[in-house]
């Protein structure tokens, strides 16, 4: 059996090719999978457990309704928060079977420790994000931004979409990647050979050395209309779809 991860589908409305590319995926794995792991921006931004119902998330009703075919067909799922989704709770994980998982994880991936993130903690060098980071994940935050009403906090969230493209385009690739030492004290702290984050939309699978071991850091795909990516591991092998 195989241990799958995503990371990086963005789901929204506009873009209905990627939700199919998902809907297929998730049929496909159904029978032959250990365990589906979900690291962060699954959708393109969540405003709230209780846009569940509404005609706002009602494009996301076929995603819910697979996800909880295949957690009831006995693979458990696992749902870690990224950057857009970071409002996605237990009603969330109710309705779709998933267990969210903290912001950082440590699992015994047959037999290997393996670090799972986002990512997005990583990209220590873009400073201006780091500090919008820590405001997101602020619970007096997040709790004040629930309070609203559903409409204000969609075009809020809309406003947040759009002035994000607006600072990346002013930043410098390099910025916008991991901080290879942040990588090296996380591995280090959590006492593991192998790192899956997404986040980067930078698929790729690096080695790398921690304490004086080899090591290894796998960075997942996003999605695109007419694709998906994913990695699948089993006790044998690593694989790496993009």
């Amino acid at each position: 059996m195989t241990t799958w991860f995503i990371a990086d589908l963005h789901l929204d409305a506009s873009r209905p090719g990627i939700t199919q590319q998902l809907l297929d995926f998730l049929a496909s794995v159904q029978g032959r999978a250990d365990a589906l792991y979900i690291l962060g921006d699954f959708f393109e931004y969540w405003v709230g457990d209780d846009a569940l119902g509404t005609p706002h998330a009602a494009v996301f009703l076929p995603v819910v309704d697979a996800l909880q075919r295949l957690s009831a067909s006995g693979v458990p799922m696992y749902f870690q928060h990224g950057n857009r989704d970071f409002l996605v709770g237990e009603g969330f994980a109710k309705a779709t079977g998933c267990t969210l998982l903290p912001e950082q994880q440590v699992i015994d991936l047959y037999g290997t420790p393996t670090l799972l993130l986002h990512g997005d903690s990583l990209c220590t060098d873009d400073v201006e994000y780091q500090q919008l980071r820590k405001l997101f994940r602020n619970p007096q935050w997040q709790q004040q931004f629930l309070s609203l009403p559903l409409g204000e906090r969609i075009q809020q969230a809309e406003a947040m979409r759009v002035q994000s493209r607006m600072r990346m385009q002013g930043k410098a690739e390099t910025i916008l990647d991991v901080n290879p030492q942040a990588v090296v004290e996380t591995m280090a702290a959590a006492g593991v050979s192998r790192l899956i984050h997404g986040h980067t939309h930078r698929p790729a699978v690096h080695d790398v050395t921690i304490a004086n071991r080899p090591a290894q850091r796998i960075v997942l795909g996003d999605w695109h209309e007419d694709r998906g990516s994913f990695l699948s591991v089993d006790a044998g092998e690593v694989r790496l779809t993009v």
